[in-house]
């Protein structure tokens, strides 16, 4: 099978709830071993049961990606639970509305905590235990149409981003020789249990009618773009963005 993932172990941040939550499962289902890391240890240990009863294989481990000594445990974790990590999503990221005027310094800070530091540290660690292995393997960031460009009242969100996809190509450059690809995908709107309320609304709608493709996403249409960039089908791809979004980022509109 061209994405099997059997023997690999991934690890995925952000896993309690959206698309963290699906990348999970979609990993499992093709052959990973998953570590789901989130603040939230109680949603995990309910995903990794679920991962479990269709035959899977799942860890929990608690992360806080703010914190760094919570992401330098979660990976010492992982690797003596799992025996290693060979796939990094690093999906975790939050969201917080505000106009730039009226954006506090707590919300940029949480923002760009969250989104680009912690991204930053958690490749940083997993790719540290990548290069003591000698195995290499695939960091997956979660980035944003709105890192290529922007929105109104989101100059945090945007900022962190932009910068994680810039991100993404440096830590390319500069890892490729110890066989570490580093690659990203770059969602427009994906309906989740975050969003859906505002999507069913007459904003949500209007901004839906923007997308060329005239529809949502769903987590589903980011399985390929995640599936090739976990497998070896993506050996020779490394520092590329891969934007999954029905055309809305080529929309001037």
């Amino acid at each position: 099978m061209q994405f099997d993932l059997t023997s690999k172990v991934a690890l995925v941040t952000g896993a309690s709830s959206g698309l963290g939550h699906h990348f999970a499962q979609t990993l499992a289902t093709h052959g990973a071993t998953v570590v789901v890391a989130a603040r939230r240890v109680e949603r995990l240990t309910k995903l990794v049961e679920a991962i479990q009863a269709k035959g899977g294989r799942a860890i929990a481990v608690a992360c806080d990606v703010t914190d760094t000594a919570s992401i330098r445990a979660c990976v010492e974790q992982a690797v003596a639970q799992a025996g290693g990590i060979d796939i990094l999503v690093n999906n975790a990221g939050i969201a917080d509305p505000a106009a730039a005027l009226e954006t506090t310094e707590a919300q940029w800070n949480a923002t760009i905590d969250t989104n680009l530091n912690g991204a930053w540290h958690m490749a940083q660690q997993v790719a540290k235990t990548m290069v003591a292995a000698k195995r290499g393997g695939s960091i997956i960031n979660i980035a944003s149409i709105l890192g290529l460009r922007v929105a109104t009242a989101l100059p945090a969100y945007v900022a962190a981003k932009a910068g994680l996809i810039h991100l993404t190509k440096a830590l390319a450059l500069e890892w490729a020789r110890a066989n570490i690809r580093v690659n990203a995908i770059a969602p427009g709107y994906i309906l989740t249990e975050i969003n859906q309320e505002w999507f069913a609304s007459e904003g949500g709608q209007a901004a839906i009618k923007r997308i060329p493709q005239r529809r949502i996403g769903s987590p589903a249409d980011l399985d390929g773009p995640l599936l090739l960039l976990a497998s070896d089908a993506s050996s020779y791809m490394t520092g590329s963005i891969i934007v999954a979004d029905g055309g809305h980022a080529v929309n001037s509109l």
